[in-house]
This record gives structure tokens, C-alpha cells and sequence, in this order.
């Protein structure tokens, strides 16, 4: 179609509007001069030569100036520059877009967090000062220390209305026993990682002593299992693991144990009830009396009284043989404190003078646990 212009007339073909006229010349299909792109001219310049060429393969327009040359006017039939405007952003441009400096700020947080739990774990047990949590004291190798670990503290003269270490009030429990023991019937498998110690221990209740009152034998053996279980107990350090076995040798046997036999296992007669750890017989001895009646000074409920129990004289059979004081002042007690007789520094120095106890006022809270949370 042919319209006419002030250059002459003028050939409108495909939409591209090309002139004619006595200075035109037709550029030929593969002819090279017709394709000859000027060293002048930008990369940009080019990249739209290079475009008309394509979509003018017979090379039949000629430049709006007269030259021979094609022309620069960019022509994308297929839309693609349309289509890279509205074209919507990615996944990881709209995160951006929307939470900022935190886009960056939450992946380098969880790098560090991942390697905070590395180190804990790699480092064993931090430094109370910087998780907050109460001190275990020093761990000593089990065979470093023979007898009797965890016998009450001072030399077994009180006075008789001494508050600290009286046995409340509640139910019964069995005075004396056969002095020997039944072992309950029960295996199970590994808790804990172990990476140094598997201690393999057996449950055990003296002949004579009559659980019924708080739920039978059996009871008495989910409720051990299930503390060294819980990942706030021992467990929780990577060294150690439990495993319950009811036959073969064992690190040691956990027992029940009736007042009377409780005294003269952990080799005391004095008007102060409590458990030890005897290590010469192997066997973590948990006085009953206390298991039904709890204590005074604990300040907290039967069930956790019992966990404490067990977690304070299993710490004395896997190494931690010394005492703790309380370490800050209106924090959680550490599980190897001897709150049986109190969370009061004051008040288990005055049993022990000069002892690991310092008389400087300190008061915390019960804790049945090494590594409470919170």
C-alpha cells in the first residue's frame, strides 16, 4: 500500500514504514554491504540493527535518512519486553520486599543459634554464670571415693526441736525391714547418648517394706525410670546414659529402703532421715520414710521431692560426690544440695560448721532437677 509523504511516496508494509524515492535503494536478501553495521554506532544501536534484521530478512526498508542502513527502531511482535514489565517478582524478591534488614537478620540468627547448640553440646556442662542455670560442682571418677557418699552433715548432735530436717507429717511408712531386698522384674532400653557412660542399674525394694500405700512396686519403678528418663535429668549431658536391666552386673541398684536399714546403710543414728549413696554395696539407698513424707525444708510437693531424691543420690553414684551450696540468691537450689535439710545456706551450715556451706544468707528455691529449664 502506497501513501503519500513529504519525502515521496511512501511503502507501508507489515506496520514498518519504509520511504522510496530517487535516493532509495532496495536492500537485497544476503547482500553484506546492506548489512554492514556502522563501528559508530552504540551496542545498544546495534542490538537494534540486529533486531529489524531479523524480522527484515529480504532487507526492504531502508533508513528514514536515506542511508542504506536498517532501521534502529526496536520491534518485538512477541511481546517480551511487555511481558519482563508485568512478569511478577520471585519468591525470594517478595520476602525481601516485605521483611526487610530481617530477611538477612533471621538467616544469620539461626546460623548462630545452630552453633551455640553445637559448642553446648561439644563443651559439655557451660558455667552456671552464663546459662542461668544452678552448678553441678566438679565431676570425680566413681571409683575415687569408697563408703559412704551423702551422709547427713556435723557429727550427729542436735538438738531435739531442730527445725531443719524434720519429718512431716502425711502417711505411712515401714519402720523396719528383712535388710535384704527383691529386685523388680523389668529391662528397658538405653536413655540418653552415653558417649562415655552407659550405667546400667536395677530397681530394688528391701523385703518388708510395704508399698501399697503409694501404688505397689511397680509404681515405685516407673517413677525412677521415668526421672532418669526425663531429658532435665542426667540424660541431658551427653556423657552419660541409663540403661534398666534386671539381670547380669550393674553400676549400681537403686533401692528402696526402710528408716531403720536406711541408717545403717548410709551409717548414721541420728533423728535426721535421709538416703545416700553407699558405694562399697553399689547401691543408691532412698529412704522410704522421706519417699512417702517428702521434707519440710524442701518447700516443694511429694512428686517432685521424690525426683529430687533420686536425681540428687544417682548424681553421687555417677561422680558427683561433693555438695553444693546455693549459688544465687532467690535462683532454683542445685539438685546436689542437700534440701532435705533446706534451700537456706544459713540453715545447713549451722549443721555443719566449716563445711562446703558458707553461712552468708543465700536462700533459694527447690529443685528436683540438674538441668531444670526456665
Amino acid at each position: 500500500m502506497l501513501r503519500t509523504g513529504f519525502g515521496g511516496p511512501v511503502s507501508v508494509v507489515s506496520g514498518v514504514v519504509a520511504r522510496s524515492g530517487p535516493d532509495s535503494r532496495s536492500r537485497t536478501g544476503n547482500s553484506a554491504s546492506a548489512r554492514k553495521i556502522s563501528r559508530e554506532d552504540t551496542p545498544e544501536e546495534n542490538r537494534n540493527r540486529r533486531e529489524l534484521e531479523v524480522y527484515d530478512p529480504l532487507g526492504l526498508y531502508s533508513h528514514p535518512d536515506g542511508s542504506h542502513e536498517p532501521l534502529r527502531a526496536s520491534w518485538d511482535p512477541t511481546g517480551a519486553d511487555e511481558q519482563r514489565e508485568t512478569e511478577k517478582p520471585s519468591a525470594l524478591r517478595r520476602f525481601v520486599s516485605t521483611y526487610g534488614w530481617r530477611a538477612y537478620a533471621l538467616p544469620i540468627l539461626f546460623v548462630v543459634t545452630v552453633f551455640v547448640v553445637v559448642d553446648a553440646v561439644r563443651g559439655g556442662n557451660p558455667p552456671a554464670s552464663v546459662t542461668g542455670a544452678p552448678g553441678l560442682g566438679s565431676l570425680s571418677p566413681r571409683a575415687a571415693v569408697s563408703g559412704i557418699i551423702g551422709a547427713p552433715p556435723g557429727d550427729g548432735r542436735f538438738p531435739k526441736d531442730l527445725p531443719t530436717g524434720v519429718l512431716p507429717e502425711g502417711g505411712a511408712f515401714t519402720e523396719s525391714g528383712a535388710g535384704t531386698w527383691h529386685l523388680i522384674a523389668g529391662a528397658g532400653p538405653q536413655v540418653g547418648a552415653g558417649a562415655e557412660t552407659v550405667f546400667r542399674y536395677s530397681i530394688e525394694i528391701e523385703d518388708g517394706l510395704d508399698t501399697s500405700g503409694f501404688g505397689g512396686d511397680e509404681s515405685v519403678a516407673r517413677m525412677i525410670d521415668s526421672t532418669l528418663a526425663n531429658p532435665k535429668s542426667w540424660t541431658h549431658d551427653p556423657k552419660f546414659g541409663f540403661r534398666r536391666v534386671d539381670q547380669g552386673d550393674t553400676e549400681f541398684r537403686i533401692s528402696l529402703t526402710t528408716r531403720q536399714t536406711t541408717r545403717k546403710a548410709c551409717g548414721f543414728e541420728i533423728p535426721i532421715d535421709s538416703s545416700c549413696y553407699n558405694a562399697d554395696l553399689g547401691r543408691v539407698v532412698l529412704s522410704e520414710a522421706r519417699w512417702v513424707r517428702g521434707a519440710t525444708a524442701f518447700e516443694g510437693d511429694i512428686g517432685s521431692y521424690r525426683q529430687y531424691q533420686i536425681n540428687h543420690e544417682v548424681g553421687h553414684a555417677i561422680g558427683y560426690h561433693r555438695h553444693q551450696p546455693c549459688d544465687s540468691d532467690g535462683g532454683l537450689a542445685p539438685v546436689m544440695m542437700q534440701q532435705t535439710f533446706g534451700v537456706r545456706d544459713n540453715d545447713i551450715a549451722a549443721l555443719e560448721p566449716g563445711g562446703v556451706v558458707p553461712m552468708d544468707g543465700k536462700v533459694c528455691r527447690f529443685n528436683p532437677w540438674p538441668y531444670p529449664r526456665g
